[in-house]
């Protein structure tokens, strides 16, 4: 296993129960090993897999078979708490879906994980304060989901995605509800604070052109990464 690697992943698979009489395999053995600040593509037709290997990667699911090591460390050893905690801290997430809270405004929802972490209200604040700057909402701090556009709402998402500063951004079709122009402006602003932060960025997709732009690209079909 290469030491320096952030992420690597060994033989995983996953198998669905109740699903047909034998259960659902959708993921056969998978590896995939992720340097600090890389960036990675997994493409693939949609059923393919992606966002479960993605959901392993990020230890919102568990693997029927094999091992994920984050910085050498057999993540899935970790029990539960340990594992919400090591997630909050060293793991960013952007779905297609934002996925905000709509109760809370944009500032309020990018506090979130900080204060999730025990993080002193203030020091939560001005660190959310920053990033949402940092994404251009510093005049929609207080304003709910439901008064943002969608491209804004995503922006928020990235904003809170980036808040504990995580060493791994995850991205599930972080465009996918978005129209041409604000796609491209979100995805800008993802390569912008992951080159200013030196975060790995692992991203699936099915455009094939987003993934062009990215170091490596792997395709994901019928369970197998190629």
């Amino acid at each position: 296993m290469n030491e320096s690697a952030l992420i690597v992943a060994q033989n995983v698979s996953k198998r669905f129960a109740g699903v047909f009489r034998t259960g659902l395999e959708v993921l056969h053995g998978v590896n995939l090993t992720v340097m600090p600040g890389e960036r990675i593509a997994i493409v693939g037709k949609s059923g393919a897999g992606k966002s479960t290997f993605l959901h392993i990667l990020g230890t919102l699911e568990r693997p029927t078979h094999g091992q994920v090591f984050h910085a050498g460390k057999n993540i899935f050893d970790l029990n539960e708490r340990a594992l919400s905690y090591f997630r909050n801290h060293e793991i960013g997430f952007v779905f297609q879906f934002h996925y905000l809270m709509l109760e809370f405004n944009a500032l309020e929802n990018v506090m979130m994980p900080g204060l999730l972490a025990g993080q002193p209200k203030k020091k939560a604040r001005e660190r959310a304060m920053h990033l949402l700057s940092r994404v251009g909402l510093q005049e929609r701090l207080s304003h709910k989901p439901a008064q943002l556009s969608g491209g804004e709402q995503q922006r928020v998402a990235v904003a809170r995605a980036l808040m504990m500063g995580p060493k791994l951004l995850l991205t599930d079709e972080m465009t996918g509800n978005l129209d041409a122009a604000t796609g491209q402006q979100v995805l800008e602003l993802v390569y912008e604070m992951h080159s200013e932060n030196g975060t790995a960025l692992v991203s699936v997709t099915h455009d094939e052109g987003l993934a062009s732009t990215y170091d490596r690209v792997y395709r994901l079909k019928d369970g197998i990464l190629e």
